[in-house]
């Protein structure tokens, strides 16, 4: 008996595939022009901060006893500190500094917070409980105070870039923890969850296949915005004192120039440039969190 199909009856071939939510998550980043120029322009800055061994040779410890506060010019393009060493070379060296700090914090306080968060959110019951409690217990902590302390006590002992880093990530992880927990909360009750642990799937296997990628997008938005935080963080504590050693630049470190009243009002060469690269560098980060943010945000894709 001949079958007969219908002309317009769609077969498998012709159907075509509707993309993925990351496919147009990365469309939609890609055509905000301020997002991707902050892309751009963090990238270039990344790249020229970890080569900077390579840009120039300049040292940036010896002391030039002869080249002291020399305004720009053509052998110094953003002149030269109280020490005599060459600002460009420093902001190179500086922002490697800077934006170790950023994305190591970044990192961690991510794995950390996501971690916890997780098994808080999946679990729940008992182990919620005792989790969250360490969580407050964590965010109770005065963060400046604790950090100069801990860092004050710990340094020598550990090179004193990664005593900051440490420092900073012990204490930073538990907001990221709880938006963590509270996605994972309202995602774990969606059917799919429930069919995979019928069918005997492990909590990790559900926890790490399942639940993470579903809340991946909260979790990328808060490590963008995260990072920004941590560069400013290090700013500060560098200028106060109590960051990163004085004999490893940074942007907080060259900052700090400004604490003197003549540096701060005669001589802006020495501490204009970091806070510009600070500015520029925090508002790139920013937006392209914000660019992320739109692009991974269900209702504002059409």
């Amino acid at each position: 008996m001949e079958v007969v199909t219908k002309p317009n009856t769609p077969t498998p071939k012709n159907v075509a595939k509707s993309p993925s939510p990351w496919v147009i998550a990365r469309r939609k980043f890609v055509k905000n022009k301020l997002a991707m120029i902050s892309l751009i322009f963090l990238v270039v800055v990344t790249i020229l901060s970890f080569l900077a061994p390579y840009i120039t040779t300049k040292d940036i410890i010896r002391v030039d006893f002869m080249n002291i506060s020399k305004e720009p010019s053509a052998a110094n393009w953003l002149g030269t500190d109280t020490n005599g060493r060459d600002v460009f070379t420093r902001m190179l060296y500086a922002g490697k500094s800077s934006l170790t700090v950023g994305l190591a914090c970044m990192f961690f306080i991510t794995l950390i917070g996501t971690t916890v968060g997780s098994i808080a959110g999946y679990f729940g019951g008992k182990v919620d409980q005792l989790l969250m409690r360490f969580v407050d217990f964590i965010l109770n902590f005065p963060f400046l105070v604790f950090v100069i302390v801990l860092n004050t006590i710990l340094v020598g002992k550990v090179s004193g870039l990664w005593t900051l880093i440490g420092v900073i990530c012990l204490l930073s992880w538990g907001g990221v923890a709880r938006i963590v927990r509270s996605r994972i909360l309202a995602e774990k009750e969606n059917e799919y969850i429930l069919a995979a642990e019928s069918i005997g799937c492990r909590p990790s296997k559900v926890i790490i296949k399942h639940l993470l990628p579903n809340v991946a997008s909260t979790i990328i938005v808060q490590a963008t915005l995260l990072m920004a935080v941590m560069i400013v963080a290090e700013s500060a504590l560098s200028f106060l004192g109590f960051g990163v050693p004085v004999d490893t630049p940074s942007w907080g470190n060259m900052l700090a120039e400004a604490r003197d009243s003549d540096v701060l009002r005669n001589k802006t060469w020495m501490w204009v440039p970091p806070a510009v690269a600070i500015t520029l560098v925090i508002l790139s980060i920013n937006f392209i969190g914000e660019g992320l943010k739109d692009a991974m945000n269900p209702k504002s894709r059409r």
